[in-house]
């Protein structure tokens, strides 16, 4: 596609220097004025077989050859690659088109991004980080280049409106984050997906105070507001300083020396039923279990050596990496 472009620019150039060396020609070798001499060349280069304006002389026949020969090919060359261009973007729109709705036809458990600022490129970059599967709704055009355009389903359009969020599967979804610029905005997102899939996830930003309440009765199940939480780490940067930098190292992404994450023990893990100590996680990985969440939502925090761990339960865990992978897999349904 560039390389047409690239010859429909210089077949358009040519094209203008025909034109203006015809329109000299005339004027010089018959002597007519500036717009016959135009008018006859246009005549000349497409074909259309109108008479001459005046009775052409030796030298000026001589002149009409040499611009017939070198420019009509020229001319015809310029509007074949034009041709090309329209036809071939046209065909590159639709077929990208039907790409996209058949990618997006084959999700499932996927994230959806609601607004791609500041804050969804962030959302977006962690998630990819952890190869999950999400779609972005943005309203307004984003640059990409691309191969990011290729490995990012990106769909311009108003998030609030029923038929997009339906597009971008939201009944298959896992979860919804919803990171619009105002809070009416994420409002209406809420209430709508919250209609449209009620077992859906769903977090949602808050800018202003008392918007939290709102997007909850609205049916957000978690409601961030990043002021507030700004806020607080400056305070804890200022008083807590080296809190801060271990919380930041540990859930940084692509760290390999120490990862903070969460890890469900699924149904027929054989850690369940076990006590922190039988199953031998500290001892013989090296994590540290900082929390356990329960079923019932209960959190357990610094549980100790005895406590037993359940089907259903997630673990926050503080370790290496790879040794979070292999928790991770002894977690699993069957390990």
């Amino acid at each position: 596609m560039e390389d047409l472009k690239r010859k429909l620019v210089l077949a358009s150039l040519f094209i203008i220097c025909v034109i203006a060396v015809g329109t000299a020609g005339y004027m010089l070798v018959e002597e007519w004025n500036f717009f016959d001499s135009l008018y006859m060349t246009i005549i000349t280069l497409t074909t259309v077989g109108y008479r001459e304006i005046h009775v052409l002389s030796r030298n000026g026949q001589i002149f009409t050859i040499v611009l017939v020969v070198g420019g009509v090919g020229t001319v015809f060359y310029a509007l074949g690659i034009g041709a090309k261009l329209i036809i071939e973007g046209e065909l590159h729109e639709i077929y990208g088109r039907k790409r996209l709705e058949k990618r997006l036809m084959q999700l499932k458990d996927h994230y959806i991004v609601c607004g791609y600022g500041r804050m969804g490129k962030i959302i977006t970059r962690e998630l990819k980080h952890k190869k999950l599967p999400f779609s972005i709704i943005e309203k307004n055009d984003v640059l990409l280049d691309a191969d990011e355009r290729a490995e990012m389903l990106i769909i311009q359009g108003d998030a609030t409106k029923d038929d997009l969020l339906k597009k971008v599967g939201i009944e298959r979804a896992k979860c919804l984050i919803s990171v619009l610029p105002t809070d009416a905005e994420n409002l209406y997102v809420v209430l709508s997906a919250r209609v449209l899939n009620p077992d859906l996830l769903i977090v949602a930003r808050a800018g202003e105070e008392g918007s939290e309440q709102k997007l909850l009765r609205a049916g957000a199940d978690r409601v961030v507001s990043p002021y507030h939480i700004g806020g607080l780490r400056i305070a804890h940067t200022v008083l807590k300083p080296a809190v801060v930098d271990f919380i930041e190292f540990a859930t940084r992404s692509g760290n390999i020396d120490l990862q903070m994450e969460e890890i469900i023990i699924q149904q027929g893990s054989g850690l369940a039923g076990q006590s922190l100590d039988q199953c031998g996680i500290g001892r013989e990985l090296g994590i540290i279990i900082v929390a356990i969440k329960q079923v019932n939502g209960e959190m357990k925090f610094n549980p100790t050596f005895r406590t037993v761990i359940e089907a259903g339960d997630t673990l926050i865990a503080v370790g290496e990496t790879t040794k979070l992978l292999v928790l991770e897999r002894m977690a699993e349904s069957g390990k």
